[in-house]
């Protein structure tokens, strides 16, 4: 909003009955509703129905990956988001929810205990461009009992696999974010690093779940896959079959 203004945000419980009547793309269920509204500058009607692609930006720094990011992870939660939008007076989105009419209890993971976790610890390497994202990520890994690097990008990702094959202490697998803004990205970075060392231990990480590489991920070089957002049962879980 570069003229100022506010933005509004609201949520609601939405019943079966009224559901229905949205005919939403998602599992029939009741939903809970998050609205977004700003006083922005709007929309134009021609851009609406790209405005979750990647990469698709109308702002010239922009990098077209904030919408599809957040359109992904609306999908992975089995919901569904759509966009209305009046140029010259604002935009509004919509996210639907499934909910569910029991309590749910918030995930957790127990981290092994201290003699459950071998004496030597695996080594990772993490490549992710969102430094909120990465940093989240390897906290979340050593608190399992790994040992992690951090790589923001292809380039160094590679770099710092070299360097540790050439110590005598290399990498006992890489985890690598599939797109990378500006940069190599996973499908990529796994090519050249499998010509270094064949024998390499890949995850892919991406929200993109539709993404071919997501689909099949061997094809590409990969190992495994991992979804965001991230899980720690499911990451921990992913790793543990990976190195089996």
């Amino acid at each position: 909003m570069p003229n100022g203004g506010e933005i509004t945000i609201s949520g609601s419980n939405l019943p079966l009955e009224e559901v229905k009547k949205l005919h939403l793309p998602i599992p029939l269920s009741p939903c809970i509703t998050l609205t977004i509204s700003d006083e922005g500058v709007g929309i134009d009607q021609g851009d609406l129905d790209k405005i979750f692609d990647p990469y698709f930006s109308t702002r010239e720094m922009g990098m077209g990956l904030g919408l599809a990011t957040v359109y992904s992870v609306v999908r992975n939660h089995g919901g569904y988001i759509s966009v209305e939008s009046t140029p010259g007076e604002g935009t509004t989105f919509i996210i639907h929810l499934p909910a569910k009419a029991e309590e749910v209890s918030g995930e957790s993971y127990v981290a092994p205990a201290t003699d459950e976790i071998k004496a030597h610890k695996k080594r990772l390497l993490v490549m992710d461009d969102d430094k909120t994202v990465i940093e989240l990520v390897c906290e979340l890994l050593v608190y399992i009992g790994y040992d992690v690097s951090k790589a923001m990008k292809g380039e160094e990702a590679i770099k710092l696999y070299t360097q540790a094959l050439h110590s005598g202490k290399p990498f006992d697998a890489v985890i690598l974010d599939l797109t990378i803004a500006g940069g190599m990205g996973g499908k990529e970075t796994v090519r050249e690093l499998r010509k270094l060392d064949p024998a390499l231990k890949a995850m892919v990480s991406s929200g993109y779940s539709n993404d071919p590489v997501m689909s099949n991920p061997n094809e590409y070089g990969f190992n495994a896959i991992v979804t965001k957002p991230y899980r720690a049962a499911t990451l921990a879980e992913s790793l543990k079959k990976l190195f089996l």
